[in-house]
């Protein structure tokens, strides 16, 4: 028998989410750094990896104070964007495509926060953590656009 009813999550599950998601969103803006030749976009993605490592290091408090480990990507995963971001600024690396994969970076973060955030029941710190970075994104991807 199916169930509808999605399987919620704990506030650490919440908070690994997080961690992983800012982990991802950091490191593929440190890929993407060294394509970068408009100075705008560089300081635009520069102030946006110290706000993914500020959520991330929140999020991995909030783990320790749960007596919890924060978890990373495996290795994997890691090369795996890596090739990606390589492969997609290979073909094109103007400002303009380089806003365009971090509009759509945003939008999977925003989405499986959102998702993440349904499937947990509680209203906690981790829940508010995920919305403020939930509104990061958004207000990144809005900024991005100027770049389009």
């Amino acid at each position: 028998m199916e169930t509808t009813q999605k399987e919620k999550i704990s506030t650490a599950e919440l908070y690994q989410e997080i961690y992983k998601g800012c982990k991802m969103g950091g490191e593929s803006i440190v890929n993407l750094l060294p394509k970068v030749t408009d100075d705008g976009l560089r300081s635009e993605l520069t102030a946006q990896l110290e706000r993914y490592e500020e959520f991330a290091s929140r999020a991995r408090d909030g783990l320790f104070e749960m007596d919890k480990t924060a978890k990373e990507e495996n290795l994997l995963t890691k090369l795996s964007a890596k090739m990606g971001v390589m492969m997609n600024t290979m073909i094109d690396a103007t400002s303009s495509h380089i806003a365009q994969m971090i509009i759509e970076g945003c939008s999977m973060g925003i989405t499986e926060l959102i998702k993440a955030i349904h499937a947990h029941d509680e209203s906690d710190e981790a829940e508010k953590l995920a919305r403020d970075v939930i509104s990061f994104e958004e207000s990144c991807t809005e900024n991005m656009k100027k770049y389009l």
